[in-house]
């Protein structure tokens, strides 16, 4: 299964914490967004299902990519590395998965698939870590297939 996690482009600073779903990308946060997309388009099979944080940073980074996406609640910044791991079905899922969400539960999930004693591997805004399951042996390995940066494309 290949598992593409996509960090949200440059937002707004939150000046007010209850208005934090709220807040939208930067006019450098759209083209970030729009850069990675490029990126992604020719990487991503038509097959991949899209999930995205219900936050509008998230959206509006999501929406770049001109696909249909679903909003998962349970996506949001205070989801979980299990939860997202579960809503995308690794590594059992037929489906490649692109998921669009957050810190630090998008280094949590990169953390655990490779094995790292670190808690939460850090993820840069916009940018996208594309991971793939296979087996080796008869063991389950996580292997990085890319690693794409806004400001590298």
């Amino acid at each position: 299964m290949d598992l593409f996690l996509w960090r949200h482009a440059d937002a707004e600073d939150a000046d007010d914490p209850m208005r934090d779903l709220g807040r939208c990308l930067t006019p450098r946060g759209l083209k970030q967004a729009a850069r990675v997309a490029q990126w992604l388009e020719r990487q991503l099979p038509d097959t991949a299902k899209v999930y995205c944080s219900p936050a509008q940073r998230c959206e509006e980074t999501a929406s770049a990519l001109g696909r249909r996406y679903r909003v998962k609640e349970e996506l949001g910044p205070l989801g979980s590395a299990d939860v997202l791991l579960e809503v995308v079905q690794w590594p059992h899922s037929r489906f490649p998965a692109l998921v669009v969400g957050h810190q630090p539960v998008l280094g949590a999930v990169i953390s655990r698939l490779l094995d790292s004693t670190t808690f939460s591997l850090p993820v840069r805004k916009g940018a996208v870590w594309w991971i793939r399951t296979r087996e080796r042996d008869g063991h389950q390995q996580s292997v990085v297939v890319a690693v794409q940066s806004p400001e590298g494309i």
